[in-house]
């Protein structure tokens, strides 16, 4: 029987699911407190690191995970941790330090958790009577600062950040902590995200939050670069401001968000079934629930994508939308003939981000480990393409997507929507290494702008155990594996006589859980994916999250 004229006529592809796996080794160092290196210490150089590669690989995520007997409960809550590798004729430095937030500061007073994070709530203090114990659990918590996510950049200045309302500067030499920024004295937002997107001209922009009697809005922020460059300690993002404010589509349960897309002309905020409740957020203390308690998938909500004109802050008349799907990152976006293509890591399971607690991620080798493994959800890349120029007289039921090199689709509906339809971007040989997480490109030189190869982890395990090319063209799909070896987000650095977009190097922090103090930098050759040379550390380097090539260090 032909669908109902209110239903779409174009069905998304069949969802491509990973095998099975077992005897999964464990990888508890990988998440386990390590000691800071504060000064530049010497790394053993096997092979070459090209002597062109001068300035700091910086990289941040998680290095302290208790507090005299307490212990976080998520792996995004462990105190934050800096890492620095400095390039320069071919030999490497290695640095880190613990980024003196205050949340770390009052925890290390205290010796104990009193700051609560994404997934621990602090406890009263045992010392208290019982009444102010009972007490202390209806004030307001704390904002955490512990800006353990990634490496941003605003006017020049370096920051480090997570997804609250607090950002931290940073000397990207030293990694001295300096001052707390707090982005709500700048403009009106409550949270930003730890991924900002940036124009040629050093614009940067960014996605946030603000909730009030008007209900909750996610807003589009801009930062302009500032006509000079001023060496200073203290943060200034004025000029700061908010082009668009989007309405949530229930003010009740927003939207839950990491990142977002951006093309030359347009930001995309993507509003998933990833949800919010904000009664329970404003419970949960009272009833001893951690923050990421309150979120919750329901696959049977769409997700909506939001188009924002960025010259103008207007936010498109068409209403764009798709099946439930769950993103975290970003790999590109696009506009080509009409048409706004854009590129993304994609999963049908939003719970994914409530599972990566300690508990899980320290399990012993086994049938348990395993089958954590086996039930998380599989992130694999996606094409999606919003046709621009929908109008009264655009056709219902017709496919819109003209474009000769993609299959995704778009569909006029009845009742004004377009409906969505992905490409998978990818073939069978990706889903053998467990889907793909932690996307870059050649961002310097081809953000915002068609682009041909990207590069991310293959997730055979809890955490990346390979790193991929692939080629958006053809769907070849390049790789560098080896057992018992763990590689972090790759960073794409450009070669400076570049003259292909994959000329230049892929660089990744390796963690090796099979032996004490044998982590080392990775630089592979971006074009071959090659190995040209590694940097061993002789210290012990918990798995991480971002981080970014800094020229100019």
């Amino acid at each position: 029987m032909p669908k109902p004229s209110a239903e779409p006529t174009i069905s998304p592809p069949a969802p491509r699911t990973r095998p099975d796996v077992s005897g999964l080794e464990s990888v508890r160092p990988l998440v386990s407190t390590v000691e800071e290196t504060p000064e530049p210490i010497s790394t053993v150089v096997k092979g070459t690191i090209p002597p062109w590669i001068h300035g700091s690989f910086l990289r941040n995520g998680p290095g302290k995970f208790e507090f005299g007997e307490n212990s976080y409960t998520h792996w995004f809550d462990g105190m934050a941790m800096m890492h620095r590798f400095y390039m320069k004729d071919g030999e490497v430095t290695y640095c880190s330090r613990f980024l003196r937030s205050d949340s770390y500061v009052k925890n290390s007073e205290k010796n104990r958790i009193v700051v609560s994070e994404f997934g621990t709530l602090a406890m009263p203090d045992p010392c208290k009577n019982i009444f102010a114990r009972f007490f202390s659990r209806f004030q307001i918590p704390k904002t955490t600062d512990n800006a353990s996510v990634n490496f941003v950049k605003y006017k020049g200045d370096y920051y480090v950040s997570t997804e609250t309302n607090f950002m931290r500067m940073i000397d990207p030499q030293t990694l001295e902590t300096k001052d707390k920024v707090d982005w709500s004295k700048f403009i009106a937002v409550n949270a930003a995200t730890a991924h900002p997107h940036y124009d040629r001209d050093g614009t940067t922009y960014n996605m946030g939050n603000s909730y009030g009697k008007g209900g909750f809005f996610y807003n589009i922020i801009r930062v302009p670069l500032p006509k000079e460059k001023v060496e200073r300690d203290e943060a200034d993002l004025t000029g700061a401001e908010i082009i668009c404010s989007i309405p949530a589509s229930d003010s009740r349960r927003p939207s839950y968000y990491h990142s977002f897309a951006m093309s030359e002309n347009y930001a995309v905020f993507i509003e998933q079934p990833i949800k919010l409740d904000l009664l329970k957020f404003m419970l949960y203390r009272i009833q001893g629930k951690s923050f990421h308690k309150v979120m919750s998938w329901d696959p049977s909500l769409e997700t909506i994508f939001h188009v924002v004109d960025k010259r103008t802050g207007q936010n498109s008349e068409v209403t764009y939308y798709g099946k439930a799907m769950f993103t975290l990152h970003q790999i590109n976006a696009f506009e080509d003939n009409g048409h706004l293509v854009m590129d993304m890591c994609c999963g049908d399971d939003g719970n994914v981000i409530g599972d990566f607690t300690v508990e899980n991620l320290r399990r012993a080798s086994g049938e348990e480990l395993d089958k954590f493994y086996n039930g998380l959800c599989t992130n694999l890349p996606r094409r999606y393409v919003l046709p621009l120029n929908v109008n009264e007289q655009t056709p219902v039921h017709e496919n819109l997507v003209t474009l000769p090199f993609c299959t995704a689709k778009a569909e006029k509906m009845p009742d004004g929507r377009v409906f969505c339809v992905h490409e998978n971007l990818y073939d069978d040989d990706l889903v053998e290494f467990g889907g793909l997480e932690f996307p870059a490109i050649n961002y310097n030189n081809y953000n915002t702008r068609k682009y041909r190869y990207y590069y991310g982890c293959g997730f055979g395990h809890v955490f990346s155990d390979s790193l991929l090319k692939m080629d958006v063209e053809t769907k070849e799909l390049k790789s560098w594996r080896y057992p018992g070896l763990y590689p972090s987000e790759p960073v794409f650095v450009p070669s400076p006589d570049a003259t292909d977009e994959d000329d230049g190097v892929v660089m990744s922090v390796i963690i090796t859980p099979r032996e004490e103090k044998s982590t080392f930098l990775l630089v592979l050759d971006a074009k071959t994916f090659k190995e040209l040379g590694r940097a061993e550390v002789p210290v012990n380097i918990p798995y991480g999250t971002h981080g970014v090539f800094n020229d100019s260090a």
